[in-house]
C-alpha cells in the first residue's frame, strides 16, 4: 500500500479526521503506518480514544479500498492527498485540510487566484443576477470562480464563470457520483469536462446530508483567496462560510440588497461586521492589487445585453425595464408609450430574449 491509498483508507473510517491524522502522522510519519498500528500505540496519540483506535485497527472491516480504487478509475476521477505537489496550496494551508480530495476534470496552476461566490438557495432574481454578474466579470478578470453548486447563488455564480469562459471549481457535499441538485447534471458536466473541476472530500457513494455541507463549506473557502456572499438571510449556510473564511485568515466581501429584503440581511449583518461592501468585480479586485494589476486586467465586460439593434419602441420599452424587477405600470410610465404598444413591445423583446416575464406582470432584462 502506498501513501495515496493510505490516505484514501482513512478518509473513508468513520470517527477519524483531518485534525486526528495531523498528530497521528507526528507520531507515525507515514499514513501506511497508521493503519499497521496496534491500538496501544494508536491511543497513546492525543485525541485516540479506544473507540478511533477500534475503528482505525479494524479499518479492513468497514472499508474496501480495492473497490473504492476501483469507482475512482471507473469514473474517470483522480484523487489528490496531501502527499500530492498538485494539492491546491490555498487548501493545504488550513487547519483541517482534507485527507483526500476527489476531482473530476483538472486543476491549473491559477486556480490559486480563487474567489468564492456563496449565498441563498432561496433567492431573488436580483441576487441570481448578481451571482451571475460578478461570476462572469471576476472569471473575465482571471480569476478562478469557486462555490458549492447548491441551488440559487452558487449555481449562477458558476454559469457566470462558465459564460465568460472562465474558471470554476465545485465543491461538492456528496460523493463525485451523486449530483445534487440533480438538475444541475448539465452544469456538473460542463466544469467538469473543461471549464474547471468538480472536488469533493467524500468517497463514492455518499448521499446528501445536513452534516455534510459545513465540511464542504470549508474547502470551498479553503480554495480560496476571498469569498464573496452575495445574498444570504439570517439563517443561510453562506454565514457559516463567510464564519469559517475569516477563521482561515480570508477576505469577506458582501454584496448589499434592499433594506425590506429578508434575503439581504445577513449580508448587511457581514457588511455592519467589517465585510467589504462590493458594487461592482473592481471592488474585489482591488483587494488582490498584486495579482491583477489595474494597468494590465481586461476592461470589466457588461453583462446584460446592449439594446442593439431595437427599434425605437423597442429602445424606449428596453430602457424602462431596466436592470431590476419593474412592474408593467412603471414601464407604461416611463416609456410614454400607450398600453397597448408596451404589451406588444414586451412580447417582441421577450421573443429576442432582452427581457423576461415574472410573476405579477413584473419584468426584468436578460442577460448576454
Amino acid at each position: 500500500m502506498n501513501s495515496r491509498e493510505a490516505y484514501i483508507a482513512l478518509n473513508m473510517i468513520d470517527h477519524v479526521g483531518p485534525v486526528r491524522v495531523k498528530r497521528l502522522l507526528d507520531r507515525f510519519g507515514q499514513p501506511q503506518a497508521i493503519l499497521t498500528a496496534n491500538a496501544r500505540e494508536l491511543t497513546q496519540v492525543e485525541g485516540i480514544g479506544p473507540e478511533v483506535a477500534k475503528a482505525i485497527t479494524g479499518w479492513q472491516s468497514q472499508v474496501n479500498l480495492d473497490d473504492e480504487l476501483k469507482r475512482i478509475a471507473d469514473f474517470g476521477a483522480h484523487v489528490l492527498t496531501l502527499d500530492d505537489p498538485d494539492y491546491p496550496a490555498n487548501l493545504r494551508q488550513i487547519y483541517d485540510p482534507p485527507l483526500a480530495l476527489y476531482m473530476k476534470g483538472s486543476l491549473e496552476p491559477r486556480d490559486k487566484h480563487a474567489i468564492a461566490i456563496v449565498g441563498s438557495r432561496q433567492t431573488t432574481y436580483y441576487g441570481l443576477e448578481s451571482a451571475r454578474k460578478f461570476g462572469y466579470q471576476l472569471a473575465y478578470a482571471g480569476m478562478t470562480v469557486v462555490s458549492g453548486m447548491a441551488r440559487g447563488i452558487d449555481t449562477a455564480a458558476h454559469q457566470g464563470a462558465l459564460a465568460a469562459n472562465g474558471r470554476t471549481l465545485a465543491v461538492l457535499g456528496t460523493g463525485l457520483d451523486i449530483v445534487y441538485p440533480p438538475e444541475n447534471g448539465v452544469l456538473y458536466e460542463k466544469i467538469a469536462s473543461g471549464g474547471g473541476a468538480v472536488l469533493t472530500q467524500f468517497p463514492f457513494g455518499v448521499r446528501p446530508d445536513p452534516q455534510h455541507f459545513p465540511l464542504r463549506n470549508r474547502i470551498v473557502s479553503g480554495l480560496s483567496l476571498g469569498i464573496l456572499v452575495v445574498e444570504a438571510g439570517n439563517g443561510s449556510g453562506a454565514l457559516i462560510t463567510a464564519n469559517m473564511a475569516l477563521d482561515q485568515g480570508r477576505q469577506v466581501f458582501a454584496v448589499p440588497g434592499r433594506i425590506d429584503s429578508p434575503q439581504s440581511k445577513g449580508c448587511h449583518h457581514l457588511i455592519k461586521g467589517g465585510a467589504k461592501l462590493v458594487e461592482d468585480a473592481e471592488d474585489v479586485l482591488t483587494e488582490f492589487e498584486d495579482l491583477f494589476p489595474k494597468v494590465s486586467r481586461p476592461d470589466m465586460p457588461a453583462v446584460a445585453a446592449p439594446a442593439l439593434g431595437l427599434s425605437e419602441a423597442e429602445q424606449k420599452v428596453f430602457d424602462a425595464v431596466g436592470n431590476d424587477e419593474t412592474d408593467l405600470d412603471q414601464v407604461i410610465r416611463q416609456s410614454r408609450l400607450t398600453s397597448a404598444e408596451v404589451f406588444a413591445t414586451l412580447l417582441q423583446l421577450e421573443m429576442r430574449r432582452r427581457v423576461r416575464q415574472l410573476p405579477g406582470k413584473r419584468f426584468v432584462r436578460t442577460q448576454a
